[in-house]
């Protein structure tokens, strides 16, 4: 059994939270175990809940559609979520359910081991582009640790406003180019420590 495999069955045995036990299935991930790429979406939806699979009701089949258009499929992606669970009523991932999940995810990670990072939406954003706005930093990556974060929107985000459509579309554009390029990504420099030169 591969180390993704035994992981995803720990998965799906994970109580740490109140809405496991509203869950129809654990959603833990899928795709491949060596993909350079990896997609982190929020959380499971109805649809996902029902077939323990993510991003497989609209805005995943938009999603399908933005990979198909560069080229890949889900068999040569990873696609997960930050949370493995879906929330009552689809509202938003609390602050103790994204921490209880953190330590799934950073497994995932570990193991795939992928070269780029795609955020889908604010929650997987705000793990590693934190205080920042999507709207502004949306289509732009970072380089930390040998791993490119590159933010997008949520593929739900066009479902519910049309005018957003484009801006995925071409921010989906750039990822071969940037999965060709990436050796030449500068590194995220982290910002000097402040000297205190007078005592004070």
């Amino acid at each position: 059994m591969s180390a993704l495999t035994e992981l995803c069955q720990q998965i799906a045995l994970c109580h740490k939270c109140d809405i496991a036990r509203l869950r129809n299935n654990v959603v833990p991930g899928e795709g491949a175990e060596n993909a350079e790429i990896m997609f982190i979406g929020e959380a499971p939806g109805f649809n996902e809940d029902q077939q323990g699979r993510p991003f497989v009701g609209q805005a995943g089949q938009f999603l399908d559609q933005l990979l198909a258009s560069v080229n890949l499929n889900r068999q040569l992606v990873y696609i997960a979520n930050v949370i493995k669970c879906r929330p009552p009523e689809n509202r938003d991932p609390l602050p103790t359910e994204i921490q209880n999940c953190a330590p799934w995810l950073d497994n995932q990670i570990e193991i795939i081991k992928p070269k780029i990072i795609v955020t889908l939406g604010r929650y997987s954003m705000a793990r590693y582009f934190p205080g920042k706005s999507i709207s502004k930093i949306h289509g732009t990556a970072v380089k930390r640790d040998g791993i490119v974060y590159f933010a997008m929107y949520h593929p739900a985000a066009a479902l519910h406003q049309g005018s957003l459509r484009h801006d995925i579309e071409l921010d989906m554009q750039k990822i071969p180019q940037l999965l060709a390029e990436i050796n030449t990504v500068q590194e995220e420099v982290p910002p000097p420590q402040q000297l205190n030169l007078f005592g004070e």
